[in-house]
């Protein structure tokens, strides 16, 4: 809730509460000893009228001065100026008094309001706030030019990016400044003794500790394609049968934490392997921040279990490499496609199928000659259709690989697809002889491989990105 609508709720409860005290700090000219004869408008250059020296004595020159101070602060769009309480108190300040914060159920304002701080700070390193800054600086220098629109393709990312570190900027200062309001709120009800709104000031810090829990969540999703959908691609190992039939495992884990998380899925490709299994399959997962949480899966996934096709019961260890791209917006790409560059074969589709399936050359594949990228799709109706999708997927692909490029990384696509043995794995499934579900990267590990299997795999990927997180900041 705002300021000015409890100041006004105040206000109905009592002619003598908050209103009359700050009413002039949110509303111009208001205070009741402010008359039109007395107040003359000045011209300034922060856009206020200040009060001219007719004023009624009784008004202190300090008040004056606090109240017009007060009111720039809670104004400014200057990013320079720290947001603060009426006595000064910052979201730096509230951190370094290191108050103590309490669960969630204890009505304590200051440990309510040290849990919102140090989660505001926390947003703020996972953001970058300083880089994040300088580039928006940048970005607003480059707009600023006049023959930016020269180049509508790039001028509209240039702006796109903007108006997203523009809008993640407010949204974090709009954070602070709701934070000291309501603090200043809890103040003033305590001088008025006013325990109705100091409560609702209360309860209202409260639901914002807890909504902040989401916020924290989206910093570490903060890169500049983790909004977008993706493709997951997951490829059987070495290891014939049973490889196969664990890569047709870890798909179905994917598809069923896409589900839980409501986005939609949509299978691309599927070779299927002669026994159980895929050899190999691609889904397109539909959603917000789809490849924002898909990104840390990508790797070898390690099984290791009793063979259910083995005759002796032996211990078998299986592979199955993950790769995931992100889907970009029109007008993103990175790399232009063109005709000449592309190979296009047709063939007949695989599979149970429908009417036409097996029946028609409606499958596709296309590869793209320069780089020997392929991509195929057969689980469409039409061959138009089969074109389209694998020509997303191609894009994707060869988008991500000029990514990678730009950045002088090893590809991460290349890499979960042809390493995909010992000593690249990124996460163990032990069934037996003990049954485990761990993270070598994090060492985050449960002991409930099934719930793992089906598709709860959102605390393995917290735990990924918070670290990678943390370490990347450390770094810098």
């Amino acid at each position: 809730m705002s300021s000015i609508i409890l100041i006004r709720r105040a206000y109905n409860r009592s002619s003598s509460s908050i209103l009359f005290r700050f009413q002039s700090l949110f509303i111009p000219n208001s205070h009741p000893q402010f008359s039109t004869s007395t107040v003359k408008p000045q011209n300034h250059a922060s856009g206020f009228d200040l009060p001219s020296k007719n004023v009624s004595s009784s008004i202190s020159n300090e008040r004056l001065n606090f109240s017009y101070r007060r009111r720039l602060l809670l104004f400014s769009t200057q990013a320079a100026v720290e947001a603060s309480t009426s006595d000064g108190l910052t979201v730096d300040g509230i951190v370094a008094n290191q108050w103590t914060i309490l669960d969630e159920n204890e009505s304590d304002w200051k440990s309510h309001a040290s849990a919102i701080a140090q989660s505001i700070c926390l947003i703020k390193k996972r953001l970058k706030w300083k880089e994040l800054k300088v580039r928006l600086e940048l970005l607003s220098f480059q707009l600023e030019k006049p023959d930016i629109w020269d180049d509508p393709v790039h001028a509209g990312k240039i702006s796109r990016e903007h108006g997203t570190l523009m809008g993640k900027m407010k949204e974090v200062n709009g954070l602070e400044q709701e934070l000291l309001e309501h603090i200043d709120m809890i103040k003033l009800a305590r001088e008025e003794d006013d325990v109705d709104l100091e409560l609702e000031s209360v309860k209202a810090l409260l639901r914002m500790r807890q909504s902040l829990k989401e916020k924290e969540l989206e910093a570490l999703l903060a890169g500049e394609h983790d909004s977008c959908s993706c493709f997951i691609e997951v490829q059987a190992g070495a290891g014939g049968t049973e490889s196969m039939d664990w890569a047709g495992m870890v798909m179905q884990m994917y598809k069923m934490w896409a589900q839980r998380r409501g986005y939609g899925v949509t299978v691309v490709d599927e070779m299927r392997g002669e026994i159980a299994g895929i050899k190999r399959a691609t889904v397109r997962v539909d959603g917000e921040y789809a490849y924002g949480y898909a990104k840390a899966e990508v790797g070898a996934h390690r099984l290791v279990r009793i063979s259910p096709f083995d005759s002796a019961k032996r211990r078998h260890t299986s592979f199955a490499a993950v790769a995931v791209t992100p889907i970009l917006g029109d007008g993103s790409h990175h790399v232009q496609i063109s005709e000449s560059d592309l190979r296009i074969e047709r063939y007949r589709s695989g599979g149970a199928g429908g009417q036409h399936a097996n029946v028609t050359d409606s499958a596709v594949r296309i590869t793209h000659i320069p780089t020997g990228i392929t991509a195929a799709c057969q689980n469409e109706r039409s061959q138009h259709q089969n074109k389209a999708s694998a020509m997303a997927v191609l894009q994707s692909r060869l988008d991500q690989r000029e990514m990678v490029r730009q950045a002088q990384m090893n590809a991460q696509y290349t890499q979960s697809l042809t390493d995909n043995s010992w000593g690249n794995q990124i996460r163990s499934y032990v069934l037996h002889p003990y049954r485990m579900v761990k993270d070598l990267r994090t060492n985050f590990e449960v002991s409930d491989p099934d719930s793992v299997l089906e598709g709860e795999i959102d605390d393995f990927i917290l735990s990924y990105l918070t670290e990678s997180m943390d370490k990347e900041n450390d770094q810098v």
